[in-house]
């Protein structure tokens, strides 16, 4: 095994650390109006998550495919 040097440990955690700061950004007041904008949603709207469940339980062939038999084609 190899022995970690103090010098690399350093080097290491400073550029972790570089890396840890470099996601981290200030937010001008009149940028928040953009960032609270439906479309920079992290989940679907409720409207459009229902429909996507339906389209893959109609595609899957199931009752919202959550295990039901059948593979959409008629067969079991």
């Amino acid at each position: 095994m190899m022995a970690r040097s103090p010098r690399n440990v350093l080097a290491w955690m400073s550029v972790l650390a570089l890396l840890a700061l470099a996601g981290c950004a200030t937010v001008a007041p009149w940028e928040k109006g953009t960032l609270a904008k439906p479309v920079m949603s992290v989940e679907d709207p409720p409207q459009q998550k229902q429909q996507k469940l339906r389209t893959y339980g109609a595609k899957e062939g199931g009752a919202a495919a959550t295990g039901v038999g059948g593979g959409g084609c008629g067969c079991n």
